[in-house]
């Protein structure tokens, strides 16, 4: 995760922690290709459009769609997840940007599309998750 992020609020070193975590464990399940914890990552309700343009609606909708395509499409994609800007909506509402590079198994980046993404993170009972929150696929940049 980038050590570079924005951050427009008051939000406290636990906070900010709590988010960059859910963030990682989202990068370190599609990576893994485990749907279960991807899904996890998510509220019960969440509502989530993939870079596909595929709207879910819950966790189960998102686990259930993670299944197949973890084991099809996605099975040879991996990614970093890089939190680029935390803003604080009100108090235990953080939306977040991040920047998603394509890698290769290793980790080690890799030429293709990267991923422009706006999560909604919550405060919930049982921790921090994902409320909402958008995948957009963008173009590698121009080589330099």
């Amino acid at each position: 995760m980038s050590h570079d992020v924005l951050v427009v609020g008051t939000l406290p070193p636990e906070t900010r922690a709590a988010v960059t975590g859910v963030v990682k464990a989202l990068e370190e399940a599609f990576n893994a290709k485990d749907p279960v914890a991807l899904g996890a990552q998510f509220t019960e309700h969440a509502s989530w459009t993939n870079a596909r343009g595929t709207r879910l609606d819950g966790r189960a909708a998102i686990t259930e769609f993670g299944a197949p395509a973890m084991k099809g499409f996605l099975r040879d994609s991996f990614a970093r997840y890089d939190v680029v800007k935390m803003l604080e909506v009100t108090p235990g509402v953080i939306a977040v940007n991040v920047v998603q590079t394509p890698t290769d198994r290793a980790g080690d980046p890799v030429p293709g599309p990267r991923g422009a993404t706006l999560y909604v993170i919550a405060e919930q009972p049982e921790g921090w998750r994902i409320a909402a929150g958008q995948n957009m696929a963008v173009d590698p940049p121009p080589a330099a």
